[in-house]
């Protein structure tokens, strides 16, 4: 890790031309910028390994971390994996008996080797830091007043249930289902961690708000892992549905995730919505950023680079987007070098 007291940086996955790419990462190296995430989906390590392995190199050589994030590896978040062509038994089921269309049961054996194959790739590839983003065992309504349809109800996990607990698995979730999910969630982690420990990868991963709230247990569980290094949220407040406060929604989350990491002695990254921005809120960036940093956070990132130019959920104004988040984040940068300069007067100055 840098030797830097507070780490800025951003997700990149806008194009997979090296040539394009070097503009796009001079731009974050000059946004004096630490880390840069990079995604390496089913379809990058089929057909982007190579230009990927560049544009891995290419960052390293501007001064900058490389994270690799596993987007959609097991489905959401991310691209579709291509897991289920070939393994169709592995989707994650709801309570209902209703199939969840692209997300793989974290039960799944065959899902486990999966990911040690992943993880021999990105070790091939050079990659030092690995990413797993927004893990989640996702509900569903059952309707108004009827409760929620919970995961994974495959034929496997109803098979460790029952041979665990003696009985079927209910369709609403309670306490032995809680635990059965906080320790599918956990296990998982602790076999890709520990694998990944052995290439000499090191672990972050970051936890949506929702499934921070639904799973604290599991939550607290992946952050005892002692292969798990870094653990982070993403507080994103701009949202279709409702408005939310920028700075209180982001200091509120920041500042527990940051609890839990420092009462496991973890590292921990906190995430920037600079993605779906509203034309005309772009300076909420400025806001939300100082408020992860006055939740204590020292390592601050955004999602995504130039406002998500390159997707659907882009920005309304990716240009202007941009340049708020590289104004947040340099005014971060300045905060924190003059917290640490008046820390140094303090102690050296008679």
């Amino acid at each position: 890790m840098s030797k830097r007291s507070l780490l800025t940086g951003v997700a990149y996955h806008g194009n997979r031309m090296p040539s394009h790419a070097k503009y796009d990462l001079e731009q974050i190296a000059k946004a004096d910028m630490d880390v840069v995430v990079h995604m390496l989906s089913h379809i990058d390590w089929t057909r982007h390994k190579k230009p990927l392995t560049d544009v891995f190199r290419m960052t390293e050589d501007l001064g900058m971390e490389v994270w690799v994030d596993n987007w959609g590896m097991a489905g959401a978040p991310g691209d579709s994996s291509h897991f289920l062509c070939y393994h169709p038994d592995g989707h994650m089921i709801f309570s209902n008996g209703e199939m969840h269309p692209k997300m793989v049961c974290y039960n799944n054996p065959d899902f486990h080797q999966f990911a040690k194959d992943w993880l021999d790739t990105v070790a091939e590839m050079g990659a030092k830091t690995v990413f797993w983003d927004e893990p989640c065992l996702p509900n569903k309504s059952l309707g108004e007043n009827l409760g929620e349809a919970y995961t994974c109800c495959c034929p496997r996990c109803k098979k460790l249930f029952e041979e665990k607990y003696g009985r079927p698995m209910p369709l609403l979730a309670d306490e032995q289902v809680a635990e059965f999910r906080k320790d599918t969630m956990v296990n998982f982690f602790r076999v890709v961690t520990d694998y990944a420990a052995t290439l000499g990868i090191r672990n972050t991963c970051c936890f949506m708000p929702g499934e921070y709230l639904n799973m604290l247990d599991a939550v607290r569980e992946v952050a005892a892992l002692p292969h798990m290094d870094n653990l982070g949220v993403d507080p994103y407040w701009y949202s279709r549905h409702r408005y939310k406060q920028p700075y209180e929604y982001v200091y509120g989350y920041t500042k527990k995730m940051m609890e839990i990491a420092n009462e496991y002695g973890k590292e921990h990254n906190a995430w920037i919505q600079t993605y779906a921005v509203p034309a005309g809120r772009e300076e909420e960036i400025v806001e939300a950023t100082e408020a992860a940093y006055d939740a204590g956070a020292r390592c601050i990132l955004a999602w995504s680079y130039a406002g998500g130019e390159s997707n659907d959920y882009q920005a309304d104004r990716p240009e202007r987007t941009w340049i708020a988040t590289v104004e947040a984040m340099r005014r971060v940068r300045d905060m924190e070098r003059d917290r640490v300069l008046a820390e140094n007067r303090a102690k050296y100055r008679k």
